[in-house]
Formats: structure tokens, C-alpha cells, sequence
């Protein structure tokens, strides 16, 4: 009589964009009716070459990736007005359309966050367009709250990182095996 062999947690991990992977970092696609939500994975590649403030990093499954994730770090956020208001965020998440639901949004955000924590942060921001389809509960879901601002037509959202415990206890860290 055999014991049964239950399946072990595959680790969720963000990584570098690479040569190695950026082909299949670059085939991230969002459902067609996200497309006018989030920029595509390649523009946020080019903008990432020009800006030295961004973060990006592929979100990986075991050996497959199965989104994007760019954080902004410590950038002016309206020099003109206030020069000394720094800041860093989340720039993009692109999940691909067929792993949406799973939890990789929700780990993606709170990996970011920790590294903007562990960098020395006390807040994270994120910007999302408002209207039909929104992932405007997603982050309100995930504590992020309105500060009343808009970054052009995006409502601008902050979330407190003081501690580990600001990030949602139920955000996974792996996912078991046998999940499809």
C-alpha cells in the first residue's frame, strides 16, 4: 500500500526580463476587452529602456510566465508643482488573459509592494482608468485608496506600507500544483 503523494506549492516568483525570456514576456496579452485599459507588454519594455525609475519583472508560475509587472520607484511625481513629492508605485499589470482569476494579479502587486517597502517606501500608488471594466475593485480590494488625484484621465490610488500586515493576508505566495 502506497502513501498518496500530494502535490507541492509552485513557487510564484518575479523575475528580470531577459533575453532568454522576453519573447514570452512580450506574448502577454490581456483579454480584448482590457486592450484599452493597459498599455501592451512591449510598450512598457521601451518605456522601461528610457526610464530609469522603472521596475519591470516578469510574473512566473513554475517555468511559465503568466503576466507583467512594472513598479515605478522613487520618481518626481509632478516636479512642476511640487518637487519634493517622490513616489513609487505600480506602473503596469498585465496578466494573460487565460491565467486572469488566479491569483497572479494579487501576488504581482504585493512582490512589487514589498520590494517598494523593502527599498524604503512608506506608500505605493497606482493609477487606473475609471468606467466599463475597470480594475478599479481590484485595487481597492487589495487596500489601495482613492487620494482624489488623477494622473490624466487615471484615478490615482495609495496604499500604506508600513508593515507586511498592510498587504492582504488571503494575497498568495504560491499556488498549490494541481491548480489548473
Amino acid at each position: 500500500m502506497s502513501a498518496a503523494i500530494t502535490p507541492a506549492a509552485r513557487p510564484l516568483r518575479l523575475e528580470p526580463v531577459t533575453a532568454e525570456n522576453f519573447d514570452a514576456v512580450c506574448a502577454i496579452q490581456v483579454r480584448p476587452d482590457q486592450t484599452h485599459l493597459v498599455s501592451p507588454v512591449v510598450k512598457s519594455l521601451a518605456e522601461a529602456y528610457v526610464h530609469t525609475a522603472a521596475w519591470p519583472r516578469a510574473i512566473v508560475d513554475g517555468e511559465e510566465i503568466v503576466g507583467f509587472v512594472m513598479a515605478f520607484l522613487d520618481i518626481a511625481w509632478d516636479p512642476a508643482t511640487d518637487p519634493a513629492d517622490r513616489r513609487s508605485g505600480i506602473w503596469r499589470l498585465n496578466i494573460h488573459a487565460g491565467h486572469q482569476g488566479k491569483g497572479y494579479g494579487r501576488f504581482a502587486i504585493h512582490a512589487a509592494c514589498e520590494e517598494i517597502r523593502a527599498r524604503g517606501t512608506n506608500e505605493a500608488y497606482v493609477s487606473w482608468h475609471t468606467g466599463h471594466g475597470t480594475p478599479e475593485p481590484f485595487y481597492l480590494g487589495l487596500g489601495f485608496r482613492p487620494t482624489g488625484e488623477y494622473a490624466g484621465d487615471q484615478r490615482v490610488g495609495v496604499l500604506p506600507l508600513n508593515t507586511r500586515a498592510d498587504i492582504p493576508a488571503d494575497t498568495p505566495t504560491a499556488i498549490p500544483a494541481d491548480t489548473p
